[in-house]
């Protein structure tokens, strides 16, 4: 048996509180959307401390190795879907981001489950790691319904740090390919 880790908890922490998420996100009361949004930060500043904890603790695991990246992914491509799904997300600028960072993410799973494989890793680059910020960062604004009312350009600068994650988004998928294509089509 695996023993759990602090890191390790965060992480399928992380993972659970999709469920209050999504509950909190399809209830039409402001109340239920700042717990969204408080639900979803919680989630975000999650991700951040998994990792400080298993690096400062020496703690790094193959199971959060493993865990990490799929909670990150289940994260972003839920609230993406959701927003798209609610009209959050309308319209070909806001939408388009949207679809590369999805095809994005499915793509590089893909990737690196085929260099698995190979038995060759790619660890995360900070490009990625960064690209992650930047989504999870754009989302929130794109999540929190109050502010849009009451602050002019609000939605609109979710939707500007949506791009800048998408294209975040394309050049580390690109280093990742560039980086494993030798071995797809040697």
């Amino acid at each position: 048996m695996v023993p759990m880790t602090i890191a390790n908890i965060l992480t399928l922490f992380r993972i659970v509180l999709l469920f209050p998420f999504i509950w909190m996100f399809y209830i039409d009361a402001v109340w239920a959307n700042w717990m969204a949004v408080g639900l979803y930060l919680t989630a975000c500043f999650t991700d951040f401390f998994d990792g400080v904890l298993a690096r400062k603790l020496n703690q790094v695991s193959p199971l959060g190795k493993f865990l990490d990246p799929i909670a990150d992914k289940l994260l972003i491509a839920t609230t993406v879907i959701m927003l798209a799904a609610t009209g959050r997300l309308k319209g070909y600028a806001a939408l388009l981001p949207a679809l590369i960072i999805l095809a994005r993410e499915i793509f590089i799973s893909g990737l690196r489950e085929h260099l698995s494989l190979e038995k060759i890793s790619v660890p995360v680059s900070s490009l990625a790691k960064w690209k992650t910020a930047m989504q999870m960062m754009s989302l929130s604004y794109l999540l929190a319904d109050v502010p849009k009312k009451y602050i002019w350009g609000f939605h609109e600068v979710g939707v500007v740090m949506l791009w800048a994650a998408a294209i975040l988004s394309l050049i580390s998928g690109y280093e990742y390919w560039r980086k494993g294509r030798s071995v797809i089509n040697p």
